[in-house]
């Protein structure tokens, strides 16, 4: 149901996004780009950005999205790590509703060679506002713009960033 843009059975919008994708790289070099709070917030291609930590909390400065709380909620180098977002929004990330977003990743077979694979779950649309169409509207935007970014991801590994 992940995949699927309304629940059939009570027409809601569903509350969890997953996506994967094949690497072929290690563990470590894919948790090297997606460890990066914020790696995600662009268009399709990776672009440096305004990186500053208070504690847990860390601010994201995108030049064309602006800026963005993102708390590390888990860090398991080399296999997972968990950020909590204002997925656009303003304010403080302890005063909103806010959006989980984790990556997986799993080897992709018995060895090194074979790769990974790299999956994203993003969690907690149904808590983001009270409009359904607000909420649809996410949920389509972010469910599209994740497989563009495992593609970037994909992409940075491979070329070994």
């Amino acid at each position: 149901m992940t995949d699927d843009a309304t629940d059939p059975a009570t027409g809601e919008v569903p509350d969890e996004i997953a996506r994967s994708i094949h690497i072929a790289a290690t563990a470590e070099t894919v948790f090297g780009i997606i460890q990066e709070p914020g790696w995600f917030i662009n268009d399709g291609e990776y672009r440096e950005h305004e990186i500053t930590r208070d504690g847990p909390v860390t601010r994201v400065v995108d030049e064309v999205h602006g800026s963005f709380q993102i708390a590390v909620e888990v860090h398991e180098a080399p296999n997972r790590v968990a950020f909590r977002w204002l997925a656009g929004g303003i304010g403080e990330i302890a005063d909103a509703p806010n959006n989980t977003v984790e990556f997986i990743i799993d080897p992709a077979g018995p060895t090194k060679a074979d790769g990974v694979q790299l999956t994203v779950r993003e969690r907690g649309f149904a808590r983001l506002s009270l409009d359904a169409e607000v909420r649809r509207r996410n949920y389509e935007e972010n469910s599209k713009g994740w497989e563009e970014e495992l593609e970037v991801a994909r992409a940075l590994a491979e070329k070994g960033r």
